[in-house]
């Protein structure tokens, strides 16, 4: 079984960009299997890269400390006008503080469903809207995922998950205090609520997500937990504006960047998962929305 240490950096770019739609799986594996370290060949560790779904859930959908359910809801300015995504409650009576739980660049997989239940077994009510489900939801394989979602309009999108945001803020068995977390595109979108939302927002925890437009920040009302990956050019570029705009704007927030680390490291479905800067994240996370949204 090939792990993570065993998997050249050139494999790790490769992925990365097939990750981000700019390259497609062909062509990632294409370029990998060129490859060859220490006898191990590129294309295998190409395929150690994709994700097993099966193999990461940390919590299961019929633990009797949730309640799981797929709603329904009215998304006005969206990609169809209506949304749908995974709502995971605390058993017991409520109200219960809210957090939204925004996907990656491919929709409501697996991965992203699990983290909502991670959450809800924490004590929070928990949304993780799929973006895909105005165009047939998301179509259980992540290439399709990230075609579907690249070919959306992205205003659109980003509507719905603000409506989605709203909603669970709104929900009858919430407290009326709502957190954002996001991964990758959902940590950029997450960032996007903390403009847009303004003090509707009470916190924000963007795993490596893109920043805003610097001009943007002034708007942000909800203090910010930045959760970054050392090995991640791409993303980590774009952080001394946003943390110059951030001071500028008297903004709160804390960045925590995890030492080895590589982009998409919380995602324990595929070997770029590093379960102890995951685990520590995951706990930053938890401990900041209890003080935040209390």
């Amino acid at each position: 079984m090939i792990k993570s240490n065993d998997i050249d950096k050139r494999v790790y770019d490769l992925y990365d960009e097939y990750c981000h739609g700019f390259i497609d799986r062909r062509e990632f594996l294409s370029r990998a299997s060129a490859l060859t370290v220490a006898g191990v060949s590129g294309l295998a560790m190409a395929q150690a890269l994709l994700p097993r779904y099966a193999e990461a859930q940390m919590i299961s959908f019929t633990d009797e400390r949730i309640k799981a359910t797929y709603v329904e809801y009215d998304s006005p300015g969206g990609t169809s006008g209506t949304m749908r995504g995974y709502l995971v409650r605390p058993s017991g009576d409520g109200p219960f503080p809210a957090v939204i739980v925004i996907h990656e660049n491919r929709g409501l997989n697996p991965y992203i469903e699990d983290v909502a239940r991670r959450a809800a077994v924490e004590g929070f009510i928990a949304l993780a809207p799929d973006g895909l489900y105005p165009v047939g939801g998301y179509p259980g394989n992540d290439d399709d995922g990230r075609e579907l979602q690249r070919s959306l309009d992205q205003g659109q999108l980003k509507t719905d998950m603000l409506n989605s945001a709203m909603f669970v803020r709104s929900h009858e068995l919430s407290s009326g205090k709502l957190g954002s977390v996001g991964f990758c595109w959902g940590g950029g979108t997450t960032n996007f609520l903390a403009v847009e939302m303004g003090a509707d927002l009470s916190a924000a925890v963007p795993f490596y997500g893109a920043a805003p437009a610097s001009e943007d920040v002034a708007k942000i009302g909800a203090p910010l937990l930045v959760q970054s990956a050392e090995n991640d050019e791409r993303i980590n570029a774009m952080w001394p504006d946003f943390e110059a705009a951030l001071k500028a704007n008297d903004k709160e927030y804390t960045r925590h960047l995890y030492p080895g680390t590589r982009h998409g490291f919380h995602n324990n479905s595929t070997p770029r998962y590093d379960e102890q800067a995951a685990k520590l994240a995951w706990e930053r996370t938890i401990a900041f929305f209890r003080e935040k949204l209390a």
